[in-house]
């Protein structure tokens, strides 16, 4: 029990990075055909595919974060990068595409990726902090800096 439980981050993390990469790239290649889609969902997706540059821009990003989520580098960032897309992918898939399977698969990596790393994301979350200023060997916050 105690080793499942030690890799159960290793598990979500490459199952969320391998969903990311492989659909990044299916934005890309197309090599797993789409489903149709009902009207809403197609028109949303229509709207941003004539853009020009979101749905590359969008899957470029998710390629990268995925490759980052596999090789295990810089994973809370990769995190907080795809948050916003998770997102989306939950509201795409409750409101437009109801597919409760993705909306749970995806929000439920994600969310228990970002509890397991939550160490990483503790600074961001201070209600008030400082700015560093200074080398980064003698780095210090800015309120600490003006007093010295």
């Amino acid at each position: 029990m105690n080793s499942l439980v030690t890799k159960l981050p290793t598990v979500a993390r490459i199952t969320l990075g391998l969903l990311f990469f492989v659909f990044g790239l299916n934005g890309f290649l197309n090599f797993i055909p789409q489903p149709p889609m009902p009207e809403a969902a197609g028109a949303f997706a229509g709207a941003l595919f004539k853009t020009g540059y979101f749905f590359p821009m969008l899957k470029g990003i998710e390629v990268v974060a995925g490759l980052l989520l596999l090789s295990n580098r810089f994973v809370p960032l990769a995190l907080a990068v795809l948050a916003p897309i998770v997102v989306n992918i939950a509201a795409f898939h409750v409101v437009l595409a109801p597919n409760p399977v993705m909306v749970v698969l995806v929000l439920g990596l994600e969310l228990y990726l970002a509890w397991s790393y939550r160490a990483a994301f503790a600074p961001m979350l201070r209600a008030r902090t400082s700015p560093i200023v200074g080398t980064a060997k003698g780095s210090l916050p800015l309120a600490h800096a003006a007093k010295t």
